[in-house]
């Protein structure tokens, strides 16, 4: 085979896939609530009836990250195990029990003509999905494109490429049980990096795009996607201890925010600590995560703290780690740490731990990110712990989808104008 033939051919199976999504996402779009809520129940039964094979596959993906030497923390992000099948299966019931984010009439305005405007809910209609490591991902995606009545075309990562296709098999068995085109629900079926650049590129058969993973995919995504993108770049979330916070309740959400998952978009990286702490409350915070295996890198106070706290650098104050590892730096006020989360943050997750009212409300009101907390972990940055069921990502950026991307986030809207005879003079 030519490369010219070898390149057309993998262009049709995207644009194969596309039209196929096409079609099934009209189809998917007048399917009546009952009928999608029967896939999904469906869909959970499957996941724990076929929890053996999952995790058959998944232990091939596991032992080549292993081989690749991977890190613990993608690795964790990639194990599938029986508690984490039940809570996806669980995840699954609980976006079947949401309810529909279509057809909803949004507002409703009647003009002094008479003319009825109402805009309302509908389909976005054909999701790409890249993402990478999670295999978990191929399920969440799947039940929330179905419930909000949209398509959707899977690319899961090769670290991921098992698991995420025994998983995209159970998905098409609950559609064929419940009479609804398996295209609903499509996945890549090579790891071919050239078939991403062609997903890029449909934006005839895909209508947006959503990258889920490391700060290089998404960057690619962004750069080089025809369509509109869901992203975000990366999740540098800070934790800033005011003056006057609850040294108890800071303790405990650090460790929490920093250690719980490290793995995941939502752990805090930066520590700011507001410089009228004292230097025992600060020891005390430090030690905490020391003595958990974190590493601290920080500024010149920082390190005068304990000796095993190391300088940080000019990256450091907006490096993702993903990993036992945190930066922290010393900050004059709360002015003073919103200016620097708002430069160095990824407008992602960022957090006050104080007492104070007034600098908890500046803080809120002018930190630019998608999720700002008081007095919280960082880590309930989540969509299930929003209560949408899942998410399908975390957007950061500041038009149509920001914080957890759920089921109203994957609608758009359309308006019906209802008249008598209007015409206009």
């Amino acid at each position: 085979m030519t490369i010219a033939a070898a390149h057309t051919q993998k262009l049709n199976i995207i644009q194969t896939l596309g039209r196929e999504a096409k079609k099934a996402a009209f189809i998917l779009g007048q399917a009546p609530a009952s009928q999608i809520n029967a896939v999904l129940k469906t869909l959970a039964v499957l996941i724990q009836s076929n929890g053996d094979d999952v995790i058959k596959a998944n232990q091939k993906d596991v032992l080549a990250a292993k081989e690749k030497s991977l890190s613990a923390s993608m690795i964790d992000r990639l194990v599938l195990n029986t508690d984490r099948l039940n809570a996806i299966a669980s995840s699954v019931l609980l976006i079947k029990d949401l309810p529909d984010p279509v057809g909803r009439v949004l507002s409703t305005t009647t003009r002094p003509n008479g003319l009825e405007i109402h805009k309302v809910a509908v389909p976005i209609g054909v999701l790409g999905m890249i993402y990478e490591s999670r295999p978990n991902v191929t399920i969440d995606a799947a039940a929330l494109c179905l419930k909000s009545h949209n398509a959707v075309i899977l690319r899961g990562g090769s670290e991921s490429f098992h698991s995420s296709q025994i998983l995209h098999s159970i998905v098409q068995q609950a559609l064929r049980e419940n009479d609804l085109p398996q295209a609903c629900v499509q996945i890549v079926p090579s790891t071919d990096r050239a078939l991403v650049s062609e997903m890029l590129a449909a934006n005839d058969v895909i209508d947006v795009m959503i990258p889920r993973g490391g700060k290089g995919l998404t960057s690619l995504v962004m750069e080089q996607a025809k369509m509109p993108v869901f992203a975000h770049l990366d999740g540098n979330c800070h934790i800033y201890v005011h003056a006057s916070a609850n040294q108890n309740i800071a303790l405990d959400i650090i460790k929490n925010a920093k250690l719980r998952r490290t793995g995941i978009c939502g752990a805090a990286e930066s520590l700011l600590l507001d410089s009228a702490l004292t230097d025992t409350k600060v020891k005390e915070i430090a030690s905490m995560l020391l003595n958990e295996g974190c590493i601290i890198v920080g500024d010149d106070r920082v390190q005068a703290l304990d000796d095993r706290i190391m300088p940080a650098t000019d990256d450091d104050w907006s490096m993702e780690y993903l990993d036992k590892k945190i930066s922290a730096k010393f900050i004059s006020d709360v002015q003073d740490a919103v200016t620097h989360i708002n430069a160095f943050g990824s407008h992602h997750t960022d957090c006050i731990l104080s007492e104070d009212e007034k600098a908890v409300s500046y803080f809120l009101n002018n930190v630019d990110s998608a999720i700002v907390m008081h007095n919280a972990s960082t880590q309930f940055a989540d969509g299930g712990e929003f209560g949408f069921g899942a998410e399908i990502g975390i957007g950061t950026g500041k038009l149509h989808a920001r914080g957890p991307v759920g089921l109203e986030q994957l609608t758009t809207f359309k308006y019906h104008v209802l008249g008598t005879g209007q015409v206009r003079g």
